[in-house]
């Protein structure tokens, strides 16, 4: 079995400064970019993230040509505060589909701390800093794919360990495990599968490894969490919504805070996915208990969700508008939103996830259709783009997986649990966690999830026993398969 450290503070002084040491050694080496830059932190922030430190390396382009030998300069993160010198575990945390600012200080420092491990993550191809070109055109991002992305995470790994190994002057491999949530946890069940002598087993927490043309399990989930009465409001408020939005259109846009969204599909697509977030990341009181409170004292149901959009999913959860505009989904230009145009594109050409509106008793407006998703994509991306669910599931499996030393998981009322693994087999365990407010991620988030809580606390959560049982399986598993990595004077085979 995997020893605990039992002289952590030795280890922790000892990794702090190799910790310097090997920011110095990084910064000289030939393999990786020599303008590093510390990003300060403030004190509001820093207790949420472990590092905001970058490291770069260069990063293949196209990993599939055998002609193409351009690279460009790919960003990760690393946190060695609880490794164990020289062989403790490296825990990887992939990084999806938005900027990535850092190491997020989440349930996975604890882990760390547990196993003696170091934590390095990096970021995902075209994503924040990490962007090949400097314009984002649809010919541009040809490269921009799942499948590239894993041969990036192959590469970086071989890289860090090689670098490791010439650091701590060793030999042999340490032990890595992947960790993922949602397409990040998909990232990570698909590495696995692709590459499993790279890996001991990975975390794939609500990871979307079923790639579905019409979503529809999706809306449903989304009544079927809300619970009848909120649902029932919700409801009756999409029948208003659409009701004025006939005669005048542009004051119903105003009244949420949409003006600027020409497309009307845009416009209800926002509206659906803002309902969506108070059951995906934590929050369902915060949209059910107003709506209901309304309906039953007769107010007005459009006027109580505009000011839940407004005040939540706007203002404290952040959402930007324009996320949804297909206008600015056409913006070329590289930049910190540049990651709504770069997910659509990988939408558009491989899992599609098109979240669409039930034939009866739906929560979203029929607007939200099949049409207005291939519409979105030729519109944003040109003609030809549409996504081969089908080749996506024949190249993974989908819910048919067939990999070994995986960890699912999905919150209960997490409405993207439908496109995960949730049936458990012997060597790729699934658990449900069970809570009123368990969503997206609860395993590492913890309840709610915005904003981050602090190592993944799960005292918010409606059940924190029930988040605590799964995190208790995953550590007993984590041991188990960290343990079962055998190391032959060849090097260590993953099996």
């Amino acid at each position: 079995m995997v020893s605990i450290p039992s002289r952590m503070g030795k280890a922790v002084a000892v990794a702090r400064l190799w910790l310097l040491v090997t920011a110095v050694a990084v910064s000289s080496s030939p393999f990786v970019n020599a303008h590093l830059m510390l990003q300060r932190l403030s004190t509001t922030t820093s207790s949420k993230f472990l590092t905001q430190k970058e490291f770069w390396f260069p990063q293949t382009l196209d990993h599939f040509s055998p002609y193409n030998r351009n690279k460009f300069q790919q960003r990760y993160f690393e946190f060695l505060d609880h490794f164990r010198l020289p062989d403790g575990p490296i825990f990887l945390k992939i990084c999806g589909e938005g900027t990535c600012n850092g190491i997020a200080n989440d349930y996975l420092t604890v882990l760390a701390k547990k196993f003696g491990a170091a934590i390095v993550s990096l970021e995902h191809r075209y994503y924040g800093k990490s962007s090949p070109f400097k314009s984002l055109t649809t010919n541009n991002l040809r490269y921009l794919s799942s499948k590239q992305a894993l041969f990036d995470l192959a590469a970086f790994r071989q890289y860090y360990q090689d670098s490791l190994n010439l650091k701590l002057n060793k030999k042999g491999e340490n032990m890595w495990f992947f960790f993922g949530v949602s397409y990040p946890g998909a990232l990570s069940a698909w590495f696995r599968l692709k590459f499993p002598h790279l890996t001991c087993g990975s975390l794939a927490s609500s990871a979307v490894v079923l790639a579905v043309y019409n979503f529809t399990e999706f809306d449903q989930q989304v009544g079927e969490s809300a619970g009848p009465k909120c649902k029932a409001a919700l409801q009756e408020t999409n029948r208003l919504v659409e009701q004025r939005f006939v005669t005048n259109k542009k004051e119903v846009k105003a009244l949420f805070g949409a003006a600027e969204m020409e497309i009307d599909g845009d416009f209800f697509y926002f509206l659906a996915d803002a309902a969506v977030m108070a059951f995906q990341y934590g929050n369902p009181d915060r949209l059910c208990s107003p709506l209901v409170e309304a309906k039953n004292a007769g107010n007005d149901l459009v006027d109580a969700y505009a000011k839940y959009v407004k005040d939540y999913f706007i203002g404290s959860f952040g959402t930007n508008v324009k996320t949804y505009n297909q206008k600015h989904l056409k913006n070329t230009t590289p930049g910190g939103d540049s990651a709504d145009r770069l997910w659509w594109f990988q939408v558009c050409t491989e899992v599609a996830y098109f979240q669409v509106s039930p034939a009866n008793d739906s929560i979203r407006s029929s607007k939200v259709d099949t049409k207005y998703h291939l519409d979105l994509c030729k519109n944003v991306f040109g003609e030809g783009i549409y996504p081969d669910v089908a080749a996506t599931n024949i190249y993974y499996g989908g819910t048919r997986i067939a990999g070994s030393k995986i960890f699912f998981t999905n919150g209960l009322q997490d409405p993207w649990r439908h496109a995960s693994k949730q049936e458990s087999s012997p060597d790729m365990p699934s658990f449900l966690i069970t809570c009123h407010n368990c969503g997206h991620g609860t395993d590492l988030r913890g309840c709610p999830q915005s904003p981050l809580n602090i190592e993944g606390d799960a005292h918010n959560c409606t059940s924190p026993d029930a988040v605590q049982k799964v995190r208790q399986q995953l550590v007993e598993k984590i041991d188990l398969w960290l343990s079962e990595c055998s190391q032959p004077k060849t090097g260590r085979q993953y099996v």
